[in-house]
């Protein structure tokens, strides 16, 4: 089954023409429909070839869904935390859109002279041992290979991919603090700290990247927009999840917008999170196949090989969740679907997949009813026509028929060829 991209191709490749062709200043002015929900707008002029206008249109909220100013809670805090210095917010956004942003391409990491960057697991305390202090300035600005270095303790926080942190948010060490806080940033003028997350294990590794790559994956980060807006309130909910700490609504259903006058519900609780859809089609072709199609995803979650998985439940009528929901939104012809998010399915960089696959769970669906309806459409095409082709090959071969003559006999020669 296909995973849905969280970036959208079509604004990731014209950032990416934007920025390779930035000299030649050509006028931008593009409309586009994603999902059938999301509407963007981008726009560029020729005198300020770095500034673009990007303006994004969400799905109209249902009434129990908490929208701020025409966003969901924490969006805006989850864009200066994402695009921080790249990113500006325009109050209020442009006619017929929920938000507008100008994006300023001149603040995008340089593509030279970015030496170090620190790749580091986020999610655990890490014991952090290299060899040579002395000469780690020279690691810095030349690249020579790690030595000696004392043993030092370093609290890690997730910090969403950027650049606008400096050291001193990373050392717990006063005397590491200093020494490259103060002394290599944020006074070294080519010297970036570029940071993700690696992998949940107990070792930090130094990784060098070029300048190149920091720059596509912010560029990346700022196509998938919609992945940053639409799933903000459910990734500080998660993010609790993640942390293990008791939140303060727990219990208590909260709706979330994900289509057009349409929500999913999540109940918050200890340690876990409980996430519900109502699945609706308009076509009962595709209701039917989704009904099935439904019935199967919950079936493959209890093969072998997916037992890490949330564990994922079916049912035709509203389950226990959702009996504080309103009643408009308990109509579901295709059943309600429910996942249980646990602690190690939003740790570390695992985050940021659950909020998209659940943000985006009922277009995933809706793209394989629609892949099975048009493959069910193919073959019933190529079997009618090999039944056409049997009714073909069952007609008389008109040139194969040998032609035949007749010859019109009187009375008197047919009596005489009787008696002879």
């Amino acid at each position: 089954m296909i995973l849905l991209q969280s970036h959208s191709r079509y604004l990731l490749q014209i950032l990416t023409n934007r920025l390779q062709n930035i000299e030649k200043g050509v006028e931008l002015d593009c409309h586009w429909v994603e999902f059938d929900d999301v509407r963007y707008h981008i726009q560029a002029s020729i005198k300020s070839p770095n500034l673009l206008h990007l303006s994004v249109s969400l799905p109209t909220p249902p009434p129990e869904t908490d929208f701020s100013s025409g966003l969901p809670l924490g969006a805006i805090e989850a864009i200066k935390a994402a695009y921080a210095g790249v990113v500006h917010i325009l109050d209020p956004p442009r006619d017929g859109f929920n938000l507008t942003v100008k994006l300023n391409l001149a603040k995008l990491p340089p593509l030279e002279g970015l030496e170090l960057i620190l790749v580091v697991d986020l999610t655990v305390r890490i014991q952090y041992s290299i060899h040579g202090f002395t000469s780690f300035d020279f690691i810095l600005f030349w690249n020579h290979p790690i030595s000696a270095f004392a043993s030092m303790i370093f609290q890690l926080s997730w910090i969403i991919p950027e650049y606008r942190e400096s050291l001193a948010c990373l050392a717990e060490s006063t005397e590491l603090n200093k020494f490259l806080g103060s002394q290599l940033f944020p006074t070294h003028p080519n010297l970036t700290f570029f940071w993700k997350l690696l992998s949940s294990s107990d070792n930090m590794t130094l990784s060098l990247l070029d300048g190149a790559e920091i720059r596509h994956a912010l560029v990346v980060k700022i196509a998938s927009v919609r992945e940053v807006v639409m799933g903000a309130p459910l990734r500080v909910i998660l993010k609790r999840v993640a942390s293990r700490s008791v939140p303060s609504n727990a219990g208590v259903l909260v709706p979330l917008v994900h289509r057009p006058n349409e929500s999913f519900f999540l109940v918050p609780q200890v340690e876990k999170a409980t996430v519900v859809f109502p699945m609706r089609f308009n076509d009962s072709v595709d209701t039917v196949l989704a009904t099935s199609f439904l019935q199967e995803f919950v079936e493959a979650r209890r093969t072998a090989g997916l037992n890490n998985a949330p564990t994922c439940l079916w049912s035709a009528s509203p389950p226990d969740e959702l009996k504080d929901a309103p009643e408009q939104a308990l109509h579901a012809n295709a059943g309600f679907v429910s996942f249980v998010i646990y602690p190690r399915h939003v740790e570390g960089k695992k985050l940021d997949k659950t909020v998209w696959s659940l943000s985006t769970f009922h277009a995933y669906v809706n793209y394989h009813v629609k892949c099975s309806e048009g493959f069910m459409h193919t073959r019933m095409r190529r079997r009618v026509e090999s039944l056409i082709q049997a009714l073909d090959r069952a007609k008389p071969d008109e040139h194969a028929n040998i032609s035949k003559s007749y010859k019109r006999l009187s009375i008197e020669e047919s009596r005489g060829n009787s008696h002879s």
